[in-house]
């Protein structure tokens, strides 16, 4: 009997394109080299490009996590004072990657579920202030693929301007860059992170970084340990088309390869497919009985976590799904064996979460809970998607 295919869906790593797949399994080659100086301008001025920036972008041989912790050891030093946003689980590492380097945190915490408010953010950076500790950043998550939430960096990133001009506002852009618009320079976004196993549709391996002049100006004052992670030995390494250590040479082949694609989507386009598919993916998830836990203004077009309803078991119900080939993820944190999470991003098509919600509805019949009326959830979520494609008029 033929195994079933698989069908991942959770929020990271995401599946790979064919033409990914096979870029990745090229013979290696000289990574000091002119092949390969040539493939990393293009990858540099394509991220460039995909992150809204004309300033540098760094390219690290690490997870995104790596490129967190490069965020915060190069821009700070110990005691500098730091606010850090946090709406879930990926937030609160941001947090303590800047606690355990000794950065003087001030945490603000949003309700999981819930995005993160301009003004709650104002209020504290100005108790921050009022305390003689302004803050030298400010730590913010793009999208929290704990919970399904998109915060709203722009207003965000404004009102910590507005109330402390010389602030660093840096951005864990990991699950959200490359599938949802994102504008690093017209946003006054100072560092901004993202990793290759995400909307780029590459393996894990690379984290990408771009840097304002203004946080490379921070980066001379800082004093926080780094060797690895130093960015600035990146920067001028990649003046020579180089890195500075040996870098993941057959994930840059994806990545180059993935770029390309994307590019020739257009950029509006890939927004405008990653929306259709959170919305099919929202509206097919409620069909089928589960509450969505992100609160709708703010619900992420690369990743839904809902409730699990009452009597239904996460680990039942998951094994169910994978019999049939579909993989999601389950809750973290306070929400392990709560919620479930699908995984939206990346190389992904409406008729890919169409396939998961059918899926999903088998499921749940197979373990007892089945839906009231088969078919509805899936032709929710197909009319859900034609909708969120449609101009919106006056």
């Amino acid at each position: 009997m033929s195994p079933v295919p698989t069908r991942l869906h959770v929020p990271g790593p995401t599946p790979l394109p064919d033409s990914v797949r096979a870029a990745g399994s090229r013979q290696m080659i000289n990574h000091r080299g002119a092949e390969f100086r040539t493939m990393f301008a293009r990858l540099t001025s394509g991220l460039q490009r995909a992150m809204r920036t004309e300033h540098d972008v760094c390219i690290l041989t690490a997870s995104g996590t790596g490129g967190l912790e490069a965020a915060v050891v190069n821009h700070l030093s110990p005691g500098d004072p730091v606010l850090a946003v946090s709406v879930g689980a990926f937030g609160d590492r941001f947090a303590k990657i800047a606690t355990t380097y000794g950065a003087d945190v001030t945490r603000l915490d949003a309700a999981w579920g819930t995005a993160a408010d301009p003004a709650d953010v104002g209020a504290a950076l100005k108790a921050m202030m009022a305390e003689g500790r302004p803050p030298r950043a400010i730590l913010l998550t793009h999208n929290e693929t704990s919970t399904g939430v998109t915060n709203p960096i722009q207003a965000l990133a404004a009102v910590a301007r507005s109330m402390a001009p010389e602030i660093l506002v840096i951005v864990d852009g990991i699950s959200g860059v490359g599938a949802l618009p994102f504008e690093t320079d017209g946003w006054g976004i100072d560092v901004l992170v993202t990793g290759s196993q995400k909307a780029w549709m590459v393996p894990p391996g690379l984290a990408m970084v771009a840097v304002s002049p203004r946080a490379w100006a921070a980066a001379e004052r800082a004093r926080m340990p780094r060797f690895y992670l130093d960015l600035a030995a990146h920067r001028d390494s990649g003046l020579k088309g180089e890195t500075p250590w040996t870098p993941a040479v057959g994930i840059c082949f994806g990545l180059d390869v993935a770029l390309a694609e994307l590019e020739a989507e257009g950029w509006d386009a890939v927004y405008a497919r990653h929306r259709a598919c959170g919305a099919a993916a929202r509206a097919g998830l409620s069909a089928l009985g589960f509450d969505l836990l992100a609160d709708p203004a703010f619900a992420s077009n690369t990743v839904t976590a809902a409730r699990l309803p009452e009597g239904l078991e996460w680990g039942v119900f998951n094994d169910a799904m994978k019999a049939r080939g579909l993989v999601l993820a389950g809750g973290q944190g306070k929400l392990s064996g709560k919620i479930l999470r699908m995984g939206h991003l990346g190389a992904v098509t409406v008729e890919d979460v169409l396939a998961a919600i059918s899926i999903a509805e088998a499921a749940r019949g197979d373990v007892g809970h089945p839906v009231a009326t088969r078919g509805e959830a899936l032709a929710v979520a197909a009319r859900a998607a034609i909708d969120a494609t449609m101009p919106v008029t006056a």
